[in-house]
């Protein structure tokens, strides 16, 4: 039988986030040294990765700030490392039947993308131009082009671009960007 804990993380839907955070209810945050902080101040701070490593992270940087601007300050790396050591992470993917971990998931989309930038434009993702990363994001988004080893490319573009809006909307910073006020006051009675 599942602990109340366990009961409120096992009926935790998407949808019950959205409207949580719609409500106010949850912010994004990372845990850190500091406690409970948001992934912007994580990575201000210069919060050490714990899963992704340091140039991972930096790819997924570059590729957040090609998916939704600010995504990259908002600390996308850090929600997305933090969210990787979760029992019940808040990512979308876990609601697209994906059979490998999730850790599998972005370390392998990740590497792909930085062997198609090699095979396309013979740099990294991150020294590519804003365009040539443009060109790559918007090529992934339509098929997985040949040399692709990780999850399905599209796949990969959905659940990355997912988190970037999550990481830069889900915070009393992105409440106020939507013009939608932030209730911090009213918090859920477990953390999760």
């Amino acid at each position: 039988m599942d602990s109340p804990r366990e009961s409120i993380h096992n009926s935790l839907t998407r949808r019950d986030l959205l409207l949580r955070m719609g409500g106010g209810l949850v912010a994004i945050t990372v845990s850190s040294m500091w406690g409970e902080i948001s992934p912007a101040q994580a990575r201000a701070r210069g919060t050490a990765l714990r899963t992704l490593s340091a140039a991972q992270g930096r790819t997924l940087e570059a590729l957040g700030g090609v998916l939704l601007p600010g995504a990259r300050e908002a600390g996308i790396a850090h929600y997305v490392d933090d969210q990787l050591r979760r029992d019940n992470p808040l990512f979308l993917l876990k609601y697209m039947d994906y059979v490998d971990s999730y850790t599998t998931f972005y370390a392998e989309g990740l590497r792909s993308l930085e062997r198609q930038s090699s095979v396309r434009y013979r740099q990294s993702f991150r020294a590519l131009s804003r365009e040539q990363q443009e060109e790559l994001v918007r090529a992934l988004s339509r098929n997985s082009p040949q040399g692709w080893n990780g999850p399905p490319a599209p796949l990969f573009y959905f659940v990355t671009r997912n988190d970037a809006i999550d990481v830069v909307y889900g915070t009393p910073e992105g409440f106020d960007k939507l013009n939608f006020p932030y209730m911090g006051h009213i918090r859920p009675p477990e953390r999760w």
